[in-house]
């Protein structure tokens, strides 16, 4: 059960990446912080929400979900954190409603991508 909590924890945190990284770019470029241009972190960030519309979009389960699922078994009882967890993370909507939320959220990242988009790290040549 510890392992299969990590687990959706680790989901947790990237769905919470995926979803806060995009206002926190927003607030970025309002207040000029630098760290919002970083090439890296907005790559990742790209390609995090393009790897969920991806599955969604093939109608394959999260590997993550797959994984705590089968990890837990036919437990019954459930620890705290994957209730609460749970109640943030899955909803009982219709599939097709979540691939377009997804969607969406995607084209955000993209239009966000190109209005304030990331700058490219430059050595500082003059530096000994």
């Amino acid at each position: 059960m510890l392992i299969a909590d990590i687990v959706l924890l680790i989901h947790f945190v990237f769905v919470l990446f995926v979803v806060a990284s995009l206002p926190v770019i927003w607030l970025g470029t309002w207040f000029n912080w630098l760290f919002i241009r970083n090439l890296t972190f907005r790559l990742i960030h790209l390609a995090a929400i393009l790897f969920v519309v991806g599955e969604s979009l093939i109608g394959i389960t999260c590997p993550l979900t797959a994984w705590e699922h089968e990890l837990r078994g036919t437990e019954l009882e459930q620890s705290f954190m994957q209730h609460w967890l749970h109640q943030i993370l899955f909803y009982d909507f219709p599939e097709y409603v979540l691939t377009s939320i997804y969607l969406l959220f995607a084209l955000l990242v993209l239009v966000t991508y190109k209005l304030a988009p990331p700058i490219p790290y430059k050595r500082n040549r003059n530096r000994h």
